[in-house]
Formats: structure tokens, sequence, C-alpha cells
């Protein structure tokens, strides 16, 4: 059990994290000139995506809409039953994202199930991201750790 509330407090955590700042992002950055910190070395822009990644597949918004809904479908299904921290912090940071970029999906203009992701942070000549990226990115690779040293994602016989 106790596995279990480690991953719902990390997605929790990294939940509210990313629409908080997405919420500060909307009022302080959109519509406003880009401003940089740590010596220009980070810059705060606005930039609504409507598709994956880089913008890939910009007219795919419902594509990816349903993508994160079966995601935090499984993560939600397989919660009770993950016994590895690793994998609970893993998958908590990879339903944050989901379920970040979810809400603005389901939630932001221009419309249910079709509004755009607001990305906000680009660092150096990266491409532009929010908060819920970088979890999915740290949940993966998280994951991903756990797979190699052969950490098993639930006990054999759990539901």
């Amino acid at each position: 059990m106790r596995r279990t509330y480690v991953l719902w407090a990390t997605a929790a955590a990294g939940l509210a994290v990313d629409q908080s700042t997405k919420a500060i992002a909307a009022v302080v950055v959109e519509g406003h000139e880009p401003s940089h910190a740590l010596g220009g070395a980070v810059t705060f822009t606005a930039f609504r995506n409507s598709g994956a990644a880089g913008s890939f597949a910009p007219d795919a918004t419902l594509v990816f809409t349903f993508l994160a809904m079966a995601t935090v479908a499984f993560i939600a299904r397989v919660a009770p039953s993950v016994r590895s921290t690793g994998w609970a912090v893993g998958l908590g940071l990879v339903f944050a994202g989901a379920g970040g970029n979810l809400a603005d999906r389901l939630f932001r203009t221009p419309g249910f199930g079709r509004g755009a992701v607001l990305d906000f942070i680009q660092v150096g000549d990266s491409g532009i991201f929010n908060l819920a990226d970088q979890c999915v990115t740290a949940g993966a690779v998280l994951i991903l750790i756990q797979t190699f040293r052969g950490v098993p994602l639930r006990v054999v016989g759990a539901r």
C-alpha cells in the first residue's frame, strides 16, 4: 500500500506544480515579450501547442487527448499492485505529466478535447516546454532504470 501512496503523492504534487505554473504563465508570460533568466540561458515565452513535443502533429490534438487518457487510465489500473518505490515515483511522474497536459487539452481553448497545451519555458536553443513535459521525461527515465535493473512493475499474481 505504501508504494501506491508514493505514486499518488508524486502524481498530485506534479499535477499541482504543473497547473500552478501554467496558471501563472498564462497571466505573467502569455501576451508579453519573452523574459530571460540566468543570464539569458532560460527564456519564458508562451506558446500554445496543439501537437506533441516540439509541435509534432499539431492537427492530431484529439489523438493526443485519447493517448493521455489511456496513459492515466493504465497507471490508475496498475497503481494498487506497484511494489517498487522507483516504479511508483516513475509512474507518478508520468501520470502528473500526462494528466497536466490532458487537463490543458480538455479545458483550454479552443474547446473540450481540442485545447492547446501551454508551453512557456525554453532553455538555450531547445524547444519550448512546460513542467508536465519534464514530469513525463523524468518518469520515463525512472521507468527505464527500473526496467534495466530488472525490477518488476508488480508482484506476479497481483491485480
